[in-house]
């Protein structure tokens, strides 16, 4: 394999931003000093980390939800696309002076490296290939993937960040909340009786419609909302979603839909779409129950602080 000049002067420069901060025993026992460390099971087995992280670096937007969440402000995090900011539905000041370490799956190791992290969150999903680079910076603590399984990650970063009582505090609030939003819909019982169905346009890529292993459906599932048939059939990407053609977007109707763009609407198909006899003959259109919702909240952002704004979101729309 032919190592290029670019290559061999990033991973030099890395090994020497490496050697500059210490990145080795010498540093280790620095944090030992400085307070204790505790174990955390992760993806990649257990992973000694400092009892109160204070310099952490998160490399997805759930890591970066998760800390958020849990009062930890990042000095660094990745964003979602390229040349984009932190998801715009985190609080501003909870971002403000966080710095930008590239993109999720992309990360710029030196610029990771002149933070000097005592404590990396990450998944498999995302830096698989990176673990041992990484594990060389700082503790780095994987899951092994995003989205569904996010109140089990959210666990594990707790656990990571020294926030478990913390943590506690954070489920009582959302088992709080989904219950009020079940209560403003009638009960359990009437809540069951709506199908809410979710649907994607993205730029570049095929419609989704989103199935039953996704992160806003076990939201949908909390408050007690009912899935339509086509979620259960949804298995593209491990459950996550199906993906359509914009002449069969009317596969993901329902009593209510939820919709979104990822990229520009008038590039994803969603101007378009939502223009054609197809979208108007939908259920839940015809209904005046299909909501444009934003992406970065309802896809993009994965935890319990975008939960909670998804959850003020469907109690508004479902009790107009």
């Amino acid at each position: 394999m032919k190592v290029t000049s670019t290559a061999v002067g990033t991973a030099l420069a890395v090994a020497s931003a490496l050697t500059l901060t210490g990145c080795g025993s010498d540093s280790d026992a620095d944090k030992d000093a400085k307070g204790g460390t505790h174990t955390v099971q992760t993806a990649n087995g257990p992973v000694k980390v400092p009892d109160d992280p204070e310099r952490v670096v998160v490399l997805d937007t759930a890591e970066l939800d998760s800390a958020i969440t849990l009062g930890v402000k990042p000095v660094g995090a990745t964003t979602a696309q390229p040349g984009k900011p932190f998801l715009d539905y985190l609080p501003e000041d909870k971002v403000k002076g966080v710095k930008n370490v590239g993109v999720i799956a992309q990360p710029n190791m030196e610029k990771i490296v002149s933070l000097k992290p005592d404590l990396i969150l990450t998944n498999k999903e995302r830096d698989a290939s990176r673990y041992d680079e990484l594990s060389k910076i700082a503790p780095t603590v994987m899951t092994k993937t995003t989205g569904y399984p996010w109140k089990e990650n959210f666990q594990v970063h707790a656990a990571a960040l020294g926030k478990k009582a913390e943590a506690k505090k954070v489920l009582a609030d959302y088992a709080a909340h989904t219950k009020k939003v079940t209560k403003a819909l009638g009960g359990r019982k009437k809540a069951a009786g709506i199908e809410a169905g979710v649907i994607r346009f993205q730029e570049g890529a095929d419609t989704r419609i989103y199935g039953e292993k996704a992160y806003i459906a076990t939201i949908l599932k909390d408050v007690g909302l009912s899935r339509p048939p086509v979620a259960a059939q949804a298995k593209d990407y491990g459950g996550l979603a199906m993906d359509v053609s914009p002449e069969q977007v009317d596969k993901g109707d329902a009593d209510v839909v939820f919709y979104t763009s990822y990229g520009d609407p008038k590039k994803s198909g969603e101007a378009k779409s939502v223009k054609s006899p197809l979208w108007k003959n939908m259920r839940a259109v015809k209904a005046d129950r299909a909501f444009h919702v934003k992406d970065e909240l309802w896809i993009q952002g994965i935890g319990y602080t975008a939960a909670d704004k998804i959850l003020d979101e469907l109690e508004a729309d479902l009790t107009k």
